[in-house]
């Protein structure tokens, strides 16, 4: 029988997809991280990544915008659709995929800059230099990301001077500020406090109206509380890809159970 885990109430129904992977593989070299993984990942919606560590959860989340390209002697094969484009195009630019695929990492990585500079970085880069439009930008981002009361009377602070927790949700305003249309997360609470890691799972949930999420996470009572539908890895493989609340509850595969009870990971 398995253990009891607390798990949102799932719709029925699956939205369009904002990614569709067809049989991709990657290896690092002679070693193989990935094995013809095939999912469909649903707009507007939180899709988390389980499994043990070195399964290839982190792996499968930067090839979906293409940061695993960064790394020497990565090969791979089959295809990765974004909104029905072929991430590895030629035709779409990396720089173009990674403003509409955003990315929040494990370890808050604010820039040495002011609170403000840090939101403001993206549309500067993209061109945007009127001030007034920057600054509805950085308060829209920081409204967004739940740390404008926070944070609207110290912009001009260092960010380094921010906890922990605001370090991520500034991140995550950074993210937001040029307008993704995924907001890819590695597991974005796992150096955080209890209270900062509730605070982000709130702005998760929050976030999804606007925005597709898909987060790693090693925390399964999180992936049970936030997502809508979850994958469990293992080995480089997708064991198990279903509705959160029926993965958890009623797991088709005997490894996802197992692993679901502790029994390994």
């Amino acid at each position: 029988m398995l253990e009891s885990v607390a798990v949102k109430k799932q719709p029925k129904t699956v939205s369009k997809s904002v990614y569709k992977i067809n049989d991709f593989n990657l290896w690092y070299g002679n070693d193989q991280a990935l094995n013809e993984i095939n999912l469909d990942i649903p707009a507007n919606k939180v899709t988390a990544i389980i499994g043990p560590s070195g399964c290839g959860k982190s792996t499968f989340i930067k090839a979906l915008n293409r940061m695993v390209e960064l790394i020497p002697s990565v090969k791979m094969t089959g295809s990765i659709m974004n909104d029905e484009r072929d991430i590895f195009s030629s035709k779409y630019k990396v720089e173009e995929l990674r403003t509409n695929v955003g990315m929040v990492f494990q370890k808050p990585n604010p820039f040495p800059k002011s609170i403000y500079e840090n939101v403001a970085y993206g549309p500067k880069t993209h061109g945007i230099k009127k001030k007034k439009v920057l600054d509805e930008i950085v308060e829209k981002s920081l409204k967004d990301a739940a740390l404008w009361d926070e944070v609207k009377d110290r912009l001009q602070e260092n960010a380094f001077g921010l906890s922990g927790g605001q370090q991520q949700r500034l991140c995550i305003a950074r993210c937001l500020a040029i307008e993704p249309e995924v907001i890819l997360m590695d597991e974005p609470t796992s150096a955080l406090d209890p209270i900062s890691t509730a605070k982000v799972e709130e702005l998760v949930q929050t976030l999804k109206e606007k925005y597709s999420i898909i987060i790693v996470t090693h925390n399964m009572q999180q992936a049970a509380r936030i997502s809508d539908r979850t994958a469990f890895f293992l080995n480089g493989e997708v064991i198990e890809y279903r509705e959160t609340g029926e993965l958890f509850s009623n797991p088709s595969d005997k490894r996802t159970e197992d692993y679901i009870t502790g029994r390994f990971g």
